[in-house]
């Protein structure tokens, strides 16, 4: 079970860099500020996955790196963004607050009535008692219900 109540706040990386120009975060296209979303959410999904989605194993800093990793070797979006842009202090503290926003709304999301139904009754049938608070953690429960139920 993981709550919203135990996040860490990210921390925006600062770098200096000649100018006076300050990037934001909403001066991106609708385009690429979509696809660092959905990166957001995919990444923080799967380390959440990853981990058992246990409060006592979640590390901001894990998470981080490993979104990092991913939009560094992987992601279409990051080549597209001038490197003048990544070095900015102000776009990393936008992009810090988009982190955290993701964060926060994944956590915040409610299981549908058709997952707590469908967990609810899985549980039954294989007598176990697992917690989860947000559609994202029903949608892991879901997935280790089904593979034990395929495994009888």
């Amino acid at each position: 079970m993981f709550s919203s109540t135990f996040l860490h706040t990210t921390t925006a990386m600062h770098l200096t860099v000649g100018g006076n120009k300050r990037v934001m975060f909403k001066d991106l296209s609708p385009n690429i500020k979509s696809s660092i979303t959905r990166s957001i959410t995919q990444t923080f999904e799967q380390y959440m996955a990853g981990i058992g989605w246990s409060e006592e194993e979640y590390s901001i800093e894990d998470f981080i790196a490993e979104w990092r990793e991913y939009i560094t070797t992987k992601a279409l979006w990051y080549s597209k963004i001038p490197d003048a842009i990544k070095q900015d202090p102000t776009f990393h503290e936008d992009l810090a607050q988009r982190i955290n926003d993701v964060i926060y709304k994944i956590l915040n999301e409610p299981p549908s009535d058709e997952q707590i139904a469908s967990i609810q009754t899985m549980q039954e049938q294989l007598n176990t008692h697992y917690e989860y608070d947000c559609k994202a953690e029903a949608v892991f429960i879901e997935t280790i219900l089904k593979e034990r139920i395929e495994q009888q």
